[in-house]
């Protein structure tokens, strides 16, 4: 392979190298905004973010007593 063809080819692998980063850079400040935004949703309902997984177990015990209590709620026979 002659060096022109060779130096064109590395200048194509560049390019494509520099619009892969530009990808990545763009999808990773997406991400930043994201992560804030949902870091900020909890804040708004003081739930700390180590404690996440325990609210939503607490959440989920709440939700299938109260679906328990409507099942009571309702007569048998239906």
């Amino acid at each position: 392979m002659d060096a022109e063809k060779e130096i064109q080819e590395l200048k194509m692998k560049i390019d494509k190298a520099k619009a892969m980063r530009y990808r990545a850079e763009a999808r990773l400040e997406e991400l930043m905004k994201q992560r804030q935004q949902i870091l900020d949703e909890l804040e708004q309902l003081n739930v700390k973010p180590e404690n996440l997984d325990a609210e939503i177990e607490n959440l989920s015990r709440e939700i299938n007593s109260l679906i328990e209590k409507a099942k009571q709620l309702l007569p048998n026979d239906l």
